[in-house]
C-alpha cells in the first residue's frame, strides 16, 4: 500500500470490498434464497398455518422454469435494493488537519478542528465533542475503531479512548431535578420512542435536547445526561453555527 503524502487527507470507509460484498453478494443471496422459495413452496403450500398461502400456492401452480426464473429474477432485484440501500447509508470519514467531513446518504457535514475537544467511539456511534463538551457529531458507524484513531492522529487531533465526561453522566428519572426548564417532557417522549424504536423521533427529540444543553448517551433502552453550557442567542456555537 503506497505510503500516505504528508498533509493529505485520510479517508476511513468500508472500501472496495464492502461495495463487492453488498452489490454481489446481496443479489446473489436474493437469487439463491427465490430459487430455494420455489422448491418448497409446494409443502409450505400445504402447511395451513403458514402465512400468505396464496402467494405459496401460485407459486407451485407455475410450470418449472417459469416460476424458478421469475423467483430468482426477483430475489437478486430485492439484493440490488438492499445493496442500493446499503451504499446509501455508509458512513464515510475524511480527516486532515483542519477538519473532518462526514458523508452519508448524499450529505456531507463538516466540523472544523478549531472547535472539537475531543473525538472517540462510544460503541458502535462515532463522537465528536466541541470545546464546552457538547456534542458536534454522534454518528452510528460499523467503521473500524483502529483506522478511525489512526486517522485522527495522524493529522493531530484529540483521539480518546473514551468519553472523557462519562462520570459527569446520571441516568434519566422522570422528575429529577437538575434538568432545564422542558427536558424532562422531551425526556419522556424520547423514552417512550425508544421503547417503541422509534429511531427517527428518537433522534429528533436528541436534538432538541441538544439546544437546551443536555446532551444523551443511551444503554439498551435507558438514558443517561449530563449538562453543557448554551450560547446565547446572537452568539456563535462552538462549530461555528
Amino acid at each position: 500500500m503506497p505510503a500516505q503524502r504528508p498533509g493529505a487527507a485520510t479517508v476511513v470507509g468500508g472500501g472496495a470490498g464492502e461495495l463487492v460484498v453488498m452489490w454481489v453478494g446481496f443479489p446473489l443471496l436474493g437469487a439463491g434464497a427465490g430459487w430455494a422459495l420455489t422448491e418448497v413452496s409446494g409443502w409450505l403450500a400445504g402447511l395451513r398455518w403458514v402465512p400468505w398461502q396464496g402467494l405459496f400456492e401460485l407459486v407451485d401452480g407455475l410450470p418449472d422454469g417459469r416460476a424458478i426464473a421469475g423467483a430468482v429474477a426477483l430475489g437478486a432485484l430485492l439484493g440490488l435494493f438492499v445493496a442500493h440501500l446499503g451504499t446509501r447509508e455508509r458512513l464515510i470519514v475524511t480527516v486532515d488537519r483542519s477538519g473532518v467531513r462526514l458523508h452519508r446518504d448524499g450529505t456531507d457535514r463538516d466540523v472544523p478542528r478549531r472547535s472539537v475537544s475531543a473525538v472517540f467511539t462510544d460503541r458502535n456511534d462515532l463522537v465528536v465533542l466541541g470545546a464546552g463538551g457538547e456534542e458536534l457529531v454522534r454518528e452510528k458507524s460499523d467503521l473500524s475503531r483502529r483506522r478511525l484513531r489512526d486517522a485522527f492522529d495522524t493529522h493531530g487531533w484529540p483521539w480518546t479512548e473514551a468519553d472523557p465526561h462519562r462520570d459527569a453522566y446520571r441516568r434519566w428519572v422522570e422528575g429529577l431535578p437538575g434538568l432545564p426548564a422542558g427536558a424532562d417532557a422531551l425526556l419522556r417522549a424520547r423514552q417512550r420512542a425508544i421503547e417503541s424504536d422509534r429511531r427517527g423521533d428518537a433522534l429528533d427529540l436528541r436534538a432538541e435536547l441538544a439546544r437546551l444543553g443536555v446532551v444523551l448517551r443511551d444503554e439498551e433502552k435507558r438514558q443517561y445526561w449530563r449538562l453543557v453550557p448554551v450560547a446565547l442567542p446572537g452568539e456563535e456555537t462552538p462549530d461555528g453555527r
